[in-house]
């Protein structure tokens, strides 16, 4: 987690300067982690919030989930993200620097401030937000009866001041900035590859077929993952053969995987396994970067993922409230959806396993 300083401007609290010194002593992963691959990938995780003061709040936001030409069905019209979902966080946070300093988001704060009801109105293909203080608009949506389209979210608003969710939902719709799935995951194993001493897109430039002098991330994407690849190793569907780096694959009604994400940690003894992902199918407020969390019986190791007895803490909502709900209550079912193609996997890239021997080595594991 980065700590952003506040404005020479800004006039902090003692209890805001508290705070960020705390925020500040959180953000190193070998608190709580040690030295070994989890710390590695917990500060690739963390690298996706970023601490701001805004309208004297505190706020520590997440990496949206985003991705290219998502929404796009019925725009008319391509609906780009900055870096195609792909790009390095740290990259990205410059972008949202510059974003959060702008007269339209300082508008968008301070109208959030009002104490009056709205409607704020979102519209992908222009970038540009409007509000509707008209009573039927209102009515409509506090009785839960959504009059939004995929490319034109609509969200209720009290006027009683800006909220981190809020801020995501102008850095998704009018940023237009974010990581997807598979882009995430990649930042997570190129992080963890470079600290054990590889190059994860030079040496999967040949597999990822990436053209002469351009960047390994673009061509990364879950269908990778799902490929016949052999840079990749299908892990045998039991939980005691999973590993930090294991990139979980979840399919779609074609069969082919739709989303991606990546095993921070699995604690044998305890039944507890940790991975991490960037999608907006989540609680309003874990949208965007977040992790989840699988719970096990220590005694059953040769148990399936898909076996139900797994309980999947993930819960899945719809991206904005009202809008059509998953057809899966949470990664568990969305796992072990689609059974006539298989359901879900997990899949080991070949090429981390020597970064991850000499993170462990390093570290005394």
């Amino acid at each position: 987690m980065q700590a952003q300083a506040a404005p020479t401007s800004a006039l902090l609290t003692a209890a805001e300067i508290s705070e960020l010194a705390s925020l500040e002593a959180f953000a190193d992963p070998a608190e709580l982690w040690g030295d070994g691959v989890g710390a590695v990938m917990e500060r690739a995780y963390r690298e996706c919030f970023k601490t701001y003061i805004i309208d004297g709040q505190v706020m520590t936001l997440r990496m949206p989930f985003a991705q290219n030409n998502e929404r796009a069905e019925i725009a008319g019209a391509n609906l780009e993200i900055i870096g195609g979902g792909k790009a390095d966080p740290a990259s990205l946070w410059v972008q949202i620097d510059g974003i959060v300093d702008t007269a339209d988001f300082k508008a968008f704060v301070t109208l959030l401030g009002d104490g009056r009801d709205k409607v704020i109105i979102y519209d992908l293909p222009s970038r540009q937000w409007s509000v509707s203080t008209d009573l039927f608009d209102i009515a409509r949506m506090k009785a839960g009866a959504y009059r939004g389209l995929p490319h034109k979210p609509y969200v209720l608003s009290t006027g009683s001041g800006v909220r981190a969710t809020d801020i995501y939902d102008y850095l998704y719709c009018i940023g237009r900035i974010g990581m997807d799935c598979s882009g995430f995951v990649w930042h997570v194993l190129k992080t963890t590859a470079s600290a054990g001493e590889l190059d994860l897109g030079k040496s999967l430039r040949l597999a990822l077929k990436v053209p002469r002098g351009a960047t390994p991330s673009l061509y990364v994407g879950t269908r990778f993952f799902d490929s016949k690849s052999a840079e990749l190793i299908q892990v045998k569907d039991q939980v005691r053969n999973l590993q930090p780096g294991d990139v979980i694959l979840f399919r779609g009604d074609d069969g082919v995987a739709v989303h991606s994400a990546v095993i921070q940690a699995v604690d044998m003894a305890s039944g507890f396994i940790r991975y991490l992902q960037s999608t907006d199918e989540a609680p309003s407020s874990e949208r965007g970067v977040h992790d989840s969390f699988i719970r096990f019986d220590p005694a059953k190791p040769e148990l399936s993922p898909k076996d139900p007895s797994l309980v999947w803490s993930q819960g899945r909502f719809p991206p904005f409230s009202g809008e059509r709900a998953s057809p899966f209550s949470g990664d568990g079912d969305r796992y072990r959806a689609y059974p006539e193609f298989g359901g879900g996997k997990v899949v080991r890239l070949k090429a981390m396993a020597a970064p991850i021997r000499r993170i462990m080595a390093s570290a005394g594991e």
